[in-house]
């Protein structure tokens, strides 16, 4: 049985920002932070309210995945998209 929601973290684990250039990154970046929560597919298909073929598509760097259930997903691991100007960015 897949832990509750309220087991899931509300934010960033540590201060670690990942650059993200493309869904196959974005994919392994989910990746990891589910198996960090020791959840499978199914549990995350399931405590997403979607299938487990999204979230195959999804991990696996899909470029043509649902917007929206993607980031419904990074919120429910817990991440979070920010977007800003690269030239913000610290060298």
């Amino acid at each position: 049985m897949p832990p509750s929601t309220q087991n899931f973290p509300l934010g960033h684990r540590d201060s670690s920002e990942i650059s993200i250039r493309s869904s196959a990154e974005l994919g392994a970046t989910i990746r990891g932070q589910r198996k960090q929560l020791a959840l499978t597919q199914l549990d995350l298909a399931g405590l997403g309210n979607t299938g487990n073929r999204f979230i195959v598509d999804l991990e696996n760097g899909k470029p043509t995945v649902q917007l929206q259930k993607a980031l419904d997903i990074l919120d429910l691991l817990g991440l979070e998209v920010v977007v800003r100007s690269k030239a913000s960015r610290s060298l």
